[in-house]
């Protein structure tokens, strides 16, 4: 990553995390009348790198940032209490989080645009 768009990098990589996580939960809420449905939540993995931490190791005993996949999304199943149909998926709390994830998408690509409008600015001088 490249310190001219190390900014842009980043914010876009958690703009695409909170675009799925909204299909994910969309698809919670969709499913919420499914017997026996389980509700499923995204996660962020995030694996630094030696250049990303800068460790200095002073003793060879130290341990060593593991070489791992970088950006990678999982997904959870939410071990919830099951109603009377064992559907796990609570409507008011998907809809809190799903508004969660949109004013984030949108705070997101709102930066990303003021990024990007740096760099023109810088590229051509206006």
């Amino acid at each position: 990553m490249s310190d001219l768009w190390g900014k842009t990098d980043v914010i876009s990589e958690m703009a695409a995390y909170y675009l799925e996580r909204s299909k994910v939960i969309e698809s919670n809420i969709a499913n919420a009348d499914t017997p026996g449905y389980v509700p499923e939540d995204l996660r962020f993995d995030r694996c630094l790198d030696k250049e990303s931490l800068k460790l200095k190791t002073t003793v060879p005993e130290h341990i060593q940032p593991q070489p791992c996949e970088k950006g990678k999304f999982k997904i959870v199943e939410l071990n919830k209490i099951s109603g009377y149909d064992r559907n796990r998926v609570n409507v008011d709390e998907e809809l809190g989080k799903l508004a969660e994830t949109a004013i984030m998408y949108r705070t997101l690509v709102q930066s990303l645009k003021v990024e990007l409008a740096k760099l023109k600015i810088s590229i051509t001088g206006r």
